[in-house]
């Protein structure tokens, strides 16, 4: 009994976040929404988030300059806020945090912006592997 109190109460002091590991029919169902926007197909965003995070909404890749954050990879250079870089530009006007949740509708508002403002040579993976042959990245039901 005291195990489950202490389990509780640990709950309650240290939530866990919330976090996602995809796969790729689920990612296409949640990214439908975003087919076609700039000229990109959902094979295309599955691809590019497959290469960049795995699927999961808590990947965090620290680089040089800058920290990248979630299945999009936006980074707190010029995308996201954090306090590992307070002279972040932050035009998405997130803090970085929120991308490593499971909720994507921030993300994909974000991944958005960039794609405006930046086109979809943000993100390096699309034009080596996510620009042609994407059929293996095509959910297929039965």
């Amino acid at each position: 009994m005291m195990f489950f109190v202490s389990l509780f109460l640990m709950s309650i002091l240290f939530p866990a976040m919330q976090a996602k590991l995809y796969t790729k029919c689920e990612l296409s169902e949640v990214l439908k929404d975003m087919d076609g926007y700039g000229g990109i197909t959902v094979p295309e965003w599955v691809c590019i988030i497959f290469h960049s995070s795995g699927y999961d909404t808590q990947t965090i890749v620290k680089n040089k300059d800058s920290t990248e954050y979630g299945l999009f990879q936006i980074g707190n250079k010029f995308w996201c806020g954090s306090s590992q870089n307070p002279q972040s530009r932050n035009f998405c006007d997130i803090s970085c945090d929120k991308l490593l949740d499971d909720d994507l509708t921030d993300d994909k508002m974000c991944a958005k912006k960039i794609l405006d403002h930046k086109g979809i040579d943000y993100w390096l993976a699309h034009k080596p592997l996510c620009s042609d042959n994407l059929e293996q990245w095509n959910c297929k039901k039965l």
